[in-house]
């Protein structure tokens, strides 16, 4: 008796201890992402301290200004009246070297250990992030110093999102995946909201410790990556995931193709859980994973998606400051009701597309319903607190949400796409070119911003709106291709019912 129980116990105790180091792994990622946003946002709250009204502040008695002198408690070189422009360069300046950045660390990140890679860019992320605020200390006024700071920052943070997700797909396969995808993608809203909140603790006395400390933060994250962080499932004898399911209807899949596909699907399956772990596929190109059906489209819909969320990211703190004549404290605190709307988005985004199967499906209806809500935002959202709260909440989680469901399960599925043949190798790069592309919306949303935001902040939430049509078109192939799916799936099922 005791011979025929050993299969089973053996079966728990291995299930028991892959299911630990999965929710190890889940974890450590979680915060390691979350420090990699936490110290993007300070930015953003602080920027309304940068640039004030001073007539409403009271001028210590040893100033050295002059009693006309309507700037003095701005910080130079964004005391001038073209503060907003120069605020739109200091993000630029970010966004553009991360999105650059982007499509050349995906080919880093496959072939340098993912350990080492995310710790030293966490390192170097925290020491950029603390050179921004030590400025303050330093006295220093000279813009091509905060620039300069913000290229550097903005490259070397490109090392934490393809690390992640290539991570915990290694970790994890694709059942459930936009779920617990969706839930882990909260960490984007944490840690924009751990940034704003920590900024706002300094933001109205030493800016500088906005920066200062959630850059010590982020190294000291970086220490425990270094220590903690696991590969692959291989490295601690744990069972690798399956990438494809057995059965049902793989996504991105032609309908004429569904009679064939759950038996190859689980020959390989079976084929890649036999492999040595010590065999390396080789490294997809640039080319071959543009190839992979999905890709462009998504890449192209996450542009604009990324403009309009980024946009809110760095400017959403200054214009409820301009708008609803808040403190930059409490500007900075309201804001981060947008990301509690952006952790529902990305868990209901990921729940739904599970569920449906139609991840295209899923971000298209949730773009076309948020382009009334920012109109509605913008009319009637300054209208109390309570509607401020609410409507924000609300636009967090439909700009959010498929934002989050691309850069996670979307990447996470394409990457180990059934056209690779168990090619894993391929995730990291995918990932880098679907956020890289993402990237390049991330910039420009900031960029135009501060230049539209001049002639009325009626005209920046038409861009916005703009841009949630344009993403929500690019997906129209893909919607039209699950509808089809999903149709022949139904009248294959009835089919087998009649039978």
């Amino acid at each position: 008796m005791r011979s025929a129980l050993a299969p089973g116990v053996w079966f728990l105790r291995t299930f028991s201890r892959d299911s630990w180091f999965r929710g190890f792994i889940l974890l450590l990622t979680f915060f390691i992402y979350t420090c990699y946003h936490m110290s993007r946002k300070p930015i953003s709250v602080v920027k309304s301290r940068l640039h004030q009204n001073c007539s409403e502040l009271i001028e210590p008695t040893n100033d050295s200004h002059s009693i006309n002198d309507t700037t003095w408690c701005d910080w130079a070189p964004f005391d001038k009246n073209n503060y907003k422009e120069l605020l739109g360069a200091v993000d630029n300046a970010f966004l553009v070297a991360y999105a650059i950045g982007m499509f050349i660390s995906g080919i880093f990140g496959e072939r340098l250990p993912l350990r080492y890679y995310l710790s030293a860019g966490m390192l170097l992320s925290g020491l950029f992030t603390s050179l921004f605020g030590l400025g303050y200390f330093w006295n220093i006024h000279m813009l091509w110093y905060f620039v300069l700071i913000q290229i550097c920052n903005g490259l070397v943070q490109t090392t934490g999102w393809p690390s992640v997700v290539t991570c915990v797909g290694n970790w994890f396969g694709k059942g459930k995946r936009g779920l617990i995808m969706g839930i882990w993608n909260s960490h984007t809203s944490v840690g924009n909201i751990l940034g704003s909140l920590i900024a706002g603790v300094w933001v109205n006395e030493q800016w500088g410790l906005s920066f200062v400390v959630p850059g010590i933060i982020t190294a000291a994250m970086g220490v425990l990556t270094f220590l903690f962080l696991i590969e692959y499932p291989e490295d601690v004898d744990c069972t690798p995931p399956q990438h494809h399911a057995s059965g049902g209807l793989e996504e991105n899949q032609d309908p004429e193709d569904l009679g064939n596909s759950p038996k190859e699907s689980s020959l390989e399956s079976a084929t890649r859980g036999s492999k040595e772990p010590s065999t390396q596929p080789a490294a997809i190109s640039f080319l071959g994973a543009l190839r992979i059906p999905g890709v462009v489209e998504f890449s192209l819909c996450l542009l604009f998606a990324k403009l309009v969320s980024y946009t809110f990211l760095y400017w959403l703190p200054l214009y409820i400051f301009n708008v609803a004549h808040f403190s930059a404290k409490q500007a900075g605190d309201l804001s981060t009701l947008f990301d509690v709307g952006g952790i529902i988005g990305g868990i209901m985004a990921g729940l739904i597309s599970d569920y449906t199967n139609g991840r295209a499906t899923t971000c298209c209806v949730m773009l076309i319903l948020a382009a009334p809500m920012m109109f509605l935002y913008n009319s009637v959202g300054q209208n109390g607190i309570t509607n401020s709260v609410v409507m924000l909440i609300i636009c967090g989680a439909l700009v959010n949400g498929p934002y989050a469901l691309i850069t996670t399960a979307v990447s996470a599925d394409l990457g180990t796409h059934q056209s690779l043949k168990g090619n894993a190798k391929a995730l990291s790069t995918v990932t880098a070119i679907i956020d890289g592309t993402g990237s390049i919306g991330a910039a420009l949303g900031p960029l135009l911003a501060g230049l539209i935001s001049p002639t009325g902040w009626n005209n920046v939430f038409y861009m916005l709106i703009s841009a949630d049509i344009l993403a929500c078109l690019l997906l129209c192939r893909l919607v039209y291709k699950e509808i089809l799916a999903w149709k022949s799936f139904l009248s294959r099922d009835r089919g087998y019912k009649e039978i």
